[in-house]
């Protein structure tokens, strides 16, 4: 079911501290790593990470303005100081943060963009892994996960072509022992009790 449109969606946006409105020399008060999630949906993965990784920095970002506004809403009720959240195109990245900001980066559930004529706008094409390597921090990571086995495929594949190194790899995250440390996003917790979820995890 499609998320009803917020006509106010982008000025509670606006209005909150916890919203990055433009590129800063730094968002965190503190040294601490900084993680990135892209697209951050509902906000349940980000929200769970930050309050079990309470010394690592979390930045979500997300391009429906409607959608962050359902995160914001969780994250005002946790009242966490290390999360922030990000409304853009994740193209657009590097309008916002300087070069080697994140240690790792997380591409949970992307849309799998079947159509043939669309593929270059999967979010693991090598232009989009072109700029991860400019946003992560040298032998960075991204962490994936999907149920959606054509992206995952592919996905695998442009990482082996663009020289990426395999950490872990399943074809069933819930029946692994690489499963005792998830955090689910919402979508996750919905579909991992009827399909399987593919994780891959690899360095530069």
């Amino acid at each position: 079911m499609r998320l009803r449109n917020n006509p106010q969606a982008e000025e509670i946006l606006i209005n909150s501290d916890y919203v990055i409105k433009q590129k800063e020399s730094t968002y965190f008060n503190n040294k601490y790593p900084i993680h990135l999630e892209i697209g951050v949906g509902k906000g349940d993965f980000i929200i769970g990470m930050a309050k079990k990784y309470p010394y690592i920095n979390f930045i979500g970002v997300e391009k429906y303005a409607t959608v962050l506004v359902k995160a914001l809403q969780k994250l005002n009720d946790e009242q966490l100081s290390n999360v922030l959240l990000l409304n853009c195109d994740a193209s657009d990245l590097l309008d916002y943060f300087e070069e080697h900001t994140f240690s790792t980066l997380y591409l949970n559930f992307s849309d799998p963009w079947p159509k043939k004529r669309h593929y270059k706008r999967r979010l693991t094409y090598h232009s989009f892994l072109s700029l991860y390597q400019k946003l992560l921090i040298p032998h960075g990571t991204i962490k994936q996960k999907t149920d959606n086995a054509l992206l995952f495929e592919s996905s695998l594949l442009s990482y082996s072509e663009y020289g990426m190194k395999f950490i872990n790899l399943t074809l069933d995250l819930h029946h692994s022992h690489l499963n005792k440390d998830n955090v689910m996003s919402e979508y996750e917790q919905k579909f991992s009790k009827t399909q399987p979820i593919y994780m891959v995890e690899v360095k530069y």
